[in-house]
């Protein structure tokens, strides 16, 4: 299959601020229908990157290549822009109608009022807005001015848009149903995006990759299963939702699977990894049953420890257990007189999929 065009690139880019490099970034390709995540904790260099990506920031070094044409001067650039749309974590709206605000994009640009009015007229009926459109914008709820500020980026029909946290602060129900808007429209429209967000099940959710940036570095870029379920480094997995994050040693590795030593106990992962590597071993919660009925009975779970719960935290409609995991060393057949740890940075490997770790707390 061929691959689709690269609308947006950045080649050898690095951008300083107070004298500060905050970016630094050797490739950066973005194909047209392409939707990208970009994870990463405050102070990453993710909103560096957008208005990287907007050309809003001097660059220190490197080119930014809109459909293979290098955009350079600051005519170039204002040409650029209006091919693009970007929407701020926090809503700015014009005082004036919701209408109007979603017309302004096309207004700046050239189209007439009619037009502008059917256009803006549209895209208000695709994010739930019609009835609101002589409504006054600065009067709305903050789900509502977010569905504006959505509307009235879309509207212009950019060939990128890019998202800055445009669903921060919102509560979880009226989160959901602006993303499910969004994604309709984004896939209905062809359009590339670019999202910085926080959240890694939206990441999940709406993305053909996930860019994981640190300290201004992108340290992996991959479709979401392999981040996922291969994470480069601890740093990587915490930010994709592990929080159990053990280090260990393969100890047995074939045909895709591995036996990792940690603390004593062995754990049966999925990873393609030689013995004697120094690995991460990242169980996620969803993968963890815990049996508190019977801890003694035998379980199809290939990696089954005792364990006692030493606390319990809510988290929202969840509850966070804390497991103090009992130290039993077992010798697995084939391992005498395996590889001894090799020296090099430890990297993620996972849970084996559909073998969930059970837990077992003792009586």
């Amino acid at each position: 299959m061929t691959a689709a065009p690269c609308v947006l690139e950045l080649e050898g880019v690095r951008v300083a601020r107070g004298g500060v490099e905050v970016l630094d970034v050797p490739s950066f390709r973005l194909h047209r229908r392409e939707f990208v995540s970009v994870l990463g904790p405050n102070g990453s260099g993710k909103s560096t990157l957008l208005l990287t990506l907007m050309s809003l920031l001097p660059r220190a070094a490197g080119r930014l290549l809109f459909h293979g044409a290098e955009v350079a001067s600051d005519r170039e650039a204002i040409a650029f822009r209006r091919r693009m749309a970007m929407v701020l974590q926090e809503p700015l709206l014009f005082d004036t109608t919701v209408l109007e605000n979603v017309e302004s994009g096309l207004r700046i640009r050239g189209v007439g009022r009619a037009e502008a009015r059917d256009r803006a007229m549209v895209y208000l009926e695709r994010f739930d807005l019609a009835g609101m459109a002589q409504r006054a914008a600065r009067k709305l709820s903050g789900g509502e001015a977010r569905r504006v500020c959505l509307a009235r980026a879309l509207a212009v029909e950019p060939q990128v848009v890019l998202l800055d946290e445009p669903f921060a602060s919102l509560d979880v129900p009226t989160r959901h149903a602006i993303t499910e808007d969004l994604e309709r429209v984004i896939r209905d429209a062809g359009i590339a995006a670019v999202l910085v967000t926080h959240d890694q099940s939206e990441a999940l959710r709406l993305s053909n990759r996930i860019d994981v940036l640190h300290r201004g570095r992108m340290v992996q870029s991959d479709v979401p299963a392999a981040v996922l379920n291969e994470p480069a480094s601890a740093f990587v997995a915490s930010c994709v939702g592990m929080e159990t994050i053990l280090e260990g040693v393969v100890r047995w590795s074939a045909r895709g699977e591995v036996i990792v030593q940690v603390a004593g106990q062995e754990i049966d992962a999925i990873a393609e990894a030689p013995a004697g590597e120094p690995v991460y071993c990242c169980v996620r919660p969803e993968n963890v049953l815990i049996d508190t009925a019977n801890p003694g009975a035998s379980t199809s779970a290939r990696n089954a420890f005792p364990a006692r719960i030493t606390g319990v935290s809510s988290v929202g409609p969840y509850l966070k257990l804390r497991l103090a995991i009992h130290v039993i060393r077992r010798a697995t057949p084939g391992l005498e007189g395996a590889p001894a740890a090799r020296q090099g940075t430890p990297r993620g490997v996972a849970a084996r999929d559909g073998s969930p770790s059970a837990a077992q707390a003792p009586r």
